[in-house]
């Protein structure tokens, strides 16, 4: 009974278990493996414009291979890393990055909800402070304050 019993956790461990699959074929691997590891660093870097939260590295979209068979292109004509990086933003936009570079348009929108919160913040506190000062009412009429008077004497 307990060979059964470990067999059926073999079994249940490997059928759970996830394997990962990567979408690199075996005819899109180049021959140098230092070109291929920078192929795939490079890949690992763009995003896939039809599936958009993975890499084209992991994805099998037929746009996704197109991709990698050109970085693998322009690393073989003897491209820089940077090169090839902006051969294809110029080609698809900053959009294709998974981690968009640091400019003016990144800080505007990572930085424009913290301003509009302390924009927020120091509009609420300046009305408050306008506010303070204030009386809220009237002023008692000539009845009224001989009626309090009257009250408080007692």
């Amino acid at each position: 009974m307990s060979s059964f019993l470990s067999r059926l956790l073999v079994i249940l461990f490997v059928l759970f278990t996830p394997i990962s699959a990567f979408a690199v074929n075996p005819d899109e691997v180049l021959a140098d493996p230092t070109l291929e590891a920078r192929a795939r660093a490079l890949s690992a870097e763009l995003r896939c414009m039809v599936c958009q939260n993975q890499s084209i590295d992991d994805s099998n979209a037929d746009l996704a291979k197109d991709l990698r068979l050109l970085v693998r292109e322009r690393i073989t004509d003897g491209d820089s890393d940077d090169q090839v990086l902006n051969y294809i933003v110029s080609r698809y936009g900053e959009f294709v990055l998974l981690k968009p570079r640091v400019g003016m348009k990144t800080v505007l929108l990572w930085g424009a909800p913290v301003l509009l919160v302390l924009a927020g913040g120091l509009s609420l506190l300046v009305f408050a402070r306008g506010r303070s000062g204030k009386p809220t009412g009237s002023k008692l009429t000539a009845d009224e304050q001989a009626r309090l008077n009257e009250l408080l004497e007692k």
